[in-house]
């Protein structure tokens, strides 16, 4: 009975640590070199797509398909997102239920670790590699009656600067400040200026498109004609970035799914695309015309692709795969 005790005061010491870590943000920060890069890719590759296994014995490595030839790499992660010849991979963290957010190289090494309170849901990184953004489920808030909430973290590679929760930012919907205790975010898309971001946001029952200022630290409701947007969810910015990605709850109504769908950011127009499933996914954009997501088959999934405009229609693009991310 001793020991089984001090096992278990040695466990709950163990994660309390990982937790005061986490908030001070310096506690694991290291460089590391445990993921060999790949022989023939990097993250600086063109025309390459980038992608986490979901097949029967190379599930959760990170594989790349070009030309439609597919290596898998010796990377594992739960989600993985890469741009600007640099790359963050959410995974487990030793053999307690605890993850990781590690930091890529352009050739896969990890530059450093920061430890995850929480379990891994989305992931992205800016068009410049400069700035990463996770979000995870963590479940305890009080206001929740156990279940799960989102919280999202942001680093500034070039910094070390760590953003812990968009929680902790100032808050407006339409033009007045706004503070409740049920406050979640997830899905954030980056800008090309290495401050502002796109997320969402819900509370009291409702989900808002948010725009985010880092140096400000203030998140706000986006609007059209003098409309708050609501219920949609994982924005995605185009390359050019004049239009928004989104899964858009059909009907306003999230019980009845989501479609994918693109937001005009000059005129406020959306056009829903021509996949018809209901879509649970960050889609990422793998060119100016063209977006890839992830669809659950058996399990695992698949990456499909369907044109942004609205035309054309939902077609495979890599077998056995999820969280897509074009090089």
């Amino acid at each position: 009975m001793r020991t089984k005790l001090l096992v278990l005061l040695a466990a709950v010491v163990l994660l309390a640590g990982v937790g005061i870590g986490y908030v001070r943000y310096v506690a694991s920060r290291a460089a590391a070199s445990d993921a060999p890069a790949v022989q023939g890719v990097s993250l600086g590759a063109q025309d390459t797509v980038a992608a986490v296994s979901t097949a029967p014995g190379e599930r959760g490595r990170v594989v790349f398909v070009h030309d439609g030839r597919r290596d898998v790499s010796a990377l594992s992660c739960t989600r993985f997102y890469a741009a600007g010849g640099a790359g963050v991979c959410l995974r487990p963290d030793g053999p307690l239920a605890t993850y990781q957010v590690a930091r890529l190289t352009s050739t896969l090494d990890v530059a450093e670790t920061i430890p995850l309170v929480g379990v891994p849901n989305r992931a992205r990184v800016s068009a410049d590699g400069k700035l990463l953004a996770w979000t995870v489920f963590v479940t305890g808030d009080s206001y929740n009656n156990g279940r799960f909430s989102t919280r999202v973290g942001i680093l500034d590679a070039r910094t070390g600067d760590v953003v812990a929760t968009l929680e902790d930012f100032a808050v407006f919907v339409g033009d007045r400040a706004y503070q409740a205790a049920d406050l979640n975010f997830w899905g954030v898309t980056f800008l090309p200026d290495d401050n502002r971001f796109y997320a969402t946001m819900s509370t009291k029952g409702h989900r808002y498109l948010v725009a985010g200022d880092i140096r400000a630290q203030t998140v706000r409701t986006v609007a059209y004609g003098g409309r708050t947007l609501e219920n949609v969810e994982c924005p995605s910015l185009s390359p050019d970035g004049t239009r928004l990605a989104f899964k858009a709850a059909v009907g306003g109504d999230p019980a009845r799914g989501w479609r994918l769908s693109v937001l005009d950011l000059a005129t406020g127009a959306v056009t829903p695309t021509a996949e018809t499933r209901s879509v649970d996914d960050q889609a990422a954009w793998i060119s100016t015309t063209t977006l890839a997501y992830a669809i659950p088959r058996g399990q695992g999934s698949d990456v499909w692709a369907v044109d942004a405009d609205g035309g054309g229609r939902a077609r495979v693009l890599i077998p056995d795969a999820a969280s897509p991310a074009a090089l």
